[in-house]
């Protein structure tokens, strides 16, 4: 009996021993990244209050993906830092930036070692007195990890990826749609290449090929809905399915900031050099191949042929993209240009002419007086240009209270009011409008309205489907569509389309060497 317990006593060690030798090969992954795009030519700052952040266990409610149960959850031992995400907007202060990412840092210090560190960022931020703020990030961050640290990183396809940044990643990715409906199936995809590398023990990759691209085109110009954004960005996951390639990413980059990095990238990551070559070589002549060929996602025009076109026609709502002050791309968000024009058309000066829904523009003085008139209240007063007032002050409105909302996450309170036929959206705080229930929350009926103006540029997907026709309108601000009238000082040049009669690059694949070496 004795010899019996004792046999049971040691296979049950055995096993103990073995689950937690399990438990301690589990790799120990931390999570970090910074998200914003951020307009050089816009005169907003954008501060840590602008920037949601989620620390340590709140990090996963991102990504459900992660949730508590999931298969990748348990094939890891986690250390979440610091995510912070911001609704795109003027440069980041350097305080802010600072202090965001000295919190990154401190945390990430708090459980050293790590073998892996998933970074999600976007790649289009911009930090007064930094040329490369995700550059300088990851640098620091390797300050603080090392390079035994295999780094993927996770990026919007309008972010930048400059030399340091590759030199940095070892495994890099971006999205492959846009609109960005592939947002969290990429971040997936970062963070189980990641996973297969240091499960298999390969580590780190052994070729990175990096190919700048000299083209700068906006988001309106290269959404994948159609060509030849749509052919572009189909080529890509087939070369990820060539033996030898681990991903391959195409990234437009960001048009709207005037730095040295600002221009199209393309990135092959993987283990057979000539394969990885080829890939990165085969994308990035097929961008170029193409490049005259981008137009605009939908019609353009001025804002008075838009609004003379959307009042011909029958189809409801005809919807208008405010595209020069779109806070989605990084716009102020409060340029009243548009309104002021809008206010001198006859058409909407009675209250039974055309309905005219227009989203939005900050005007948090007159969303107080509009508070105490309450709803049917009469209220008068200013609202926008309080940020952006380049190209026209601040509007006066003068009429009727038609809604009020508070404690929206984003637009604090948000008001109706009704001026003639239009019916104005005042916010508290900038907010872009994305959604139905954004508007019938507000007691709007936006299918019914003749016109829905938007601050925005190609439609997100539930406006796009809501639309019964669509034209985007050239108007002025911070994310002005006419790259030309930005002018542009620092980018490096020649760039297509500001130079068009440019003599073909160089794209033959650089090849970056793995992180921690020179080689």
């Amino acid at each position: 009996m004795k010899k019996l317990t004792l046999y049971i006593f040691l296979v049950l060690m055995v096993f103990s021993c073995a689950e937690k030798k399990k438990e301690k090969t589990l790799p120990r992954i931390a999570i970090a990244g910074l998200a914003i795009e951020s307009s050089t030519f816009s005169p907003a700052r954008s501060t840590t209050a602008s920037f949601r952040v989620r620390t340590s266990e709140e990090i996963f409610s991102y990504y459900p993906f992660m949730e508590a149960d999931s298969a990748d959850r348990k094939r890891a031992e986690w250390f979440p830092t610091l995510r912070g995400h911001a609704i795109p907007g003027g440069m980041v202060t350097r305080h802010a930036y600072d202090s965001l990412v000295g919190v990154t840092l401190e945390m990430l210090k708090a459980n050293l070692p790590y073998d892996g560190l998933f970074f999600d960022i976007h790649g289009a931020m911009s930090v007064e007195g930094l040329d490369d703020p995700e550059g300088d990030f990851i640098t620091k961050v390797r300050d603080v990890v090392g390079y035994e640290t295999v780094i993927s990183t996770s990026m919007d396809l309008h972010g930048n990826v400059s030399l340091v940044l590759a030199e940095n990643s070892d495994l890099i990715t971006c999205y492959r749609m846009a609109p960005h409906e592939d947002a969290l199936e990429s971040k997936k995809r970062a963070v189980e290449n990641l996973l297969d590398r240091l499960e298999s023990g390969k580590g780190k990759p052994g070729y990175k090929a990096w190919i700048p691209v000299p083209i700068l085109l906006p988001g309106e110009k290269t959404s994948t809905r159609i060509e030849p954004g749509k052919g572009l960005y189909s080529k890509v996951d087939p070369e990820t399915k060539k033996v030898g390639v681990i991903d391959a990413a195409i990234w437009i980059g960001y048009a709207w900031a005037d730095e040295p990095r600002n221009h199209a990238v393309v990135m092959v990551t993987g283990d057979d050099q000539a394969q990885v070559k080829e890939s990165a070589e085969y994308l990035a002549k097929s961008f170029w191949d193409v490049r005259s060929q981008f137009e605009f996602v939908a019609p353009v025009a001025s804002l008075d042929e838009s609004l003379d076109m959307a009042l011909k026609s029958d189809k409801q709502p005809f919807m208008i993209s405010d595209m020069g002050d779109n806070p989605t791309a990084g716009g102020a968000g409060d340029v009243t240009w548009t309104l002021h024009e809008l206010l001198k058309r006859p058409e909407f000066k009675s209250e039974n002419g055309p309905e005219l829904i227009y989203a939005s523009i900050p005007g948090p003085e007159l969303v107080e007086k509009a508070l105490a008139a309450g709803v049917g209240g009469k209220v008068e007063g200013e609202a926008g240009a309080a940020v952006d007032s380049r190209f026209a002050g601040p509007v006066k409105l003068s009429g009727t209270v038609e809604a009020i909302k508070e404690g929206d996450k984003d637009a604090g309170t948000e008001v109706v009011i009704k001026v003639g036929s239009l019916k104005v959206i005042v916010t508290s705080k900038r907010k872009p409008y994305h959604n139905e229930k954004d508007f019938t929350d507000l007691n709007l009926k936006p299918r019914e309205a003749d016109i829905v103006m938007v601050k925005i540029g190609y439609l997100v997907p539930e406006l796009y489907d809501m639309r019964g026709d669509w034209i985007m309108a050239l108007t002025p601000g911070g994310v002005d569509q006419d790259l030309e009238r930005l002018g542009y000082k620092r980018i490096d040049r020649p760039m297509y389309p500001l130079d068009k009669d440019m003599a073909d690059p160089d794209l033959t694949a650089k090849f970056i060497p793995v992180s921690g070496t020179s080689k």
